[in-house]
């Protein structure tokens, strides 16, 4: 067989695949940033989970969590861009020049761990739903999301493969419509979200850490920066802004305003997730949710048919999201730190090192299902990474973002500095809240 004829079915395969995604490249969401993917990974099964576990034992009591989550997490991420676009690196590639070599080994290690127990969570949640919602096995459906994952992410060009996930951030809609099933008194809904009644326990506090871990991830910083590069890459033209002053000003206002309406997305929907447990499952005592599914499931009996179907598939179309959002963040970080050719533009064969560690991590993550390790456990381990991870990471992100040497003229001002250094500690608290003992 000719190098011609092997060829021309690698060819076929790519085309086959992506050409029904292209005319999506035209319609305005195509248009939308980074911001609205990464606030969507944000909500993804696990979180999901996290949020109906709270909205479950703690009511209209946990509501407060997310407008105060909100500006922490918004100018974390448009922090993470803006580095992005200026410097026309990743985090990665960035700590690696500025930092010593243990902290980049440290934090690309403690991501690559993480970011597998994370997708091993999300991946059994969808699973569990689509027995749900099918009545197929769950190891099956889990089987089929996995590999379909891996085979939009290696064989989609970035460029129409972003445009599906646009698409598939539609699915968090589902977590409102659930509100127009059930009573809702939405006086007492905005006293608690201003005024909780906070129970000073173990429990409390430790729900209160899963909110914020769940709600702010190093995942989502690696992503959002190296999706920044991506699409840097994707104009003809176009180089990072310390080479290019002249187009800052639109750049920069296009990040903040990207950056802050996905997370204000995001945050909306888990505000939604909470309070559409909290007068569900809350009110009918059922106060112990271990998974995603399970809470789609318990809806059934109390808000109706339809409101636990459209619950569980929010968790299916986040899930497409998260789980290529949290390989995808392994592999850039991995590739950026190890200087391999990286990007979801590229072909496999251009970057196997990158595209080999986005197929490991999901693979990996599926033994986990056949392992004595279950779905939970990999959630927890994942969320005690992520809530000490996110603490150092994030005052790295701050320093390379206020110093002169990476960023030139683009630091960040003054109030994106105080509100991210209050993240810090404020996830600082969350992490040694999560290590003591009860």
């Amino acid at each position: 067989m000719t190098d011609i004829e092997i060829a021309v079915p690698k060819r076929t395969l790519r085309s086959s695949i992506s050409g029904w995604l292209v005319r999506l490249k035209e319609h305005p969401l195509a248009h939308v940033g980074p911001g609205l993917i990464t606030g969507v990974a944000d909500d993804d099964p696990s979180g999901i989970a996290t949020y109906s576990q709270a909205g479950a034992q703690f009511g209209l009591n946990m509501l407060w969590t997310m407008p105060v989550s909100f500006p922490l997490m918004a100018v974390v991420q448009s922090t993470c861009a803006r580095i992005g676009r200026v410097t026309g690196k990743g985090l990665a590639a960035n700590i690696k020049m500025a930092f010593p070599p243990a902290v980049l080994i440290g934090v690309v290690l403690s991501l690559l761990i993480a970011n597998v127990l994370n997708i091993a969570a999300d991946v059994a949640a969808m699973g569990e739903v689509a027995e749900l919602v099918t009545g197929l096995d769950r190891h099956l459906m889990t089987t089929v999301f996995v590999f379909g994952t891996l085979v939009l992410q290696i064989f989609i060009p970035y460029h129409r493969y972003v445009s599906l996930l646009k698409w598939l951030t539609v699915s968090l809609l589902a977590y409102a419509a659930v509100l127009f099933t059930v009573h809702i008194d939405w006086q007492q809904v905005a006293l608690r979200t201003i005024w909780p009644q906070i129970t000073p326990t173990s429990t409390y506090a430790a729900v209160v850490v899963g909110v914020f871990g769940t709600t702010i991830s190093p995942y989502l910083f690696f992503w959002q920066a190296s999706e920044e590069v991506e699409d840097l890459h994707q104009h003809r033209g176009a180089t990072p802004l310390l080479n290019d002053s002249g187009a800052a000003s639109g750049e920069l206002r296009r990040i903040g305003w990207d950056t802050w309406s996905g997370m204000l997305y995001s945050n909306l929907t888990a505000f939604f997730i909470i309070l559409a447990t909290a007068v569900t499952l809350n009110v009918a005592g059922i106060t112990d949710i271990d998974t995603a599914a399970e809470a789609a499931n318990a809806l059934r009996p109390l808000a109706g048919q339809f409101a636990s179907l459209v619950f569980a598939l929010g968790i299916l179309g986040v899930g497409l999201i998260g789980v290529p959002v949290l390989a995808g963040s392994a592999g850039y970080a991995c590739a950026e730190a190890l200087g391999w050719k990286s990007g979801l533009e590229r072909n496999p064969s251009d970057a196997r090192g990158f595209y080999t560690v986005i197929a490991v991590s999901v693979l990996l993550a599926l033994g986990i299902q056949y392992s004595p390790i279950t779905p939970m456990k990999a959630l927890f381990w994942s969320a005690v990474i992520n809530g000490v991870l996110a603490v150092p990471l994030m005052a790295v992100i701050l320093l390379l973002a206020s110093s002169p040497k990476v960023m030139g003229r683009f630091t960040i001002g003054w109030v994106s500095s105080t509100i991210g250094w209050a993240a810090v500690a404020l996830m600082a608290a969350a992490a040694l809240l999560m290590l003591l003992p009860n």
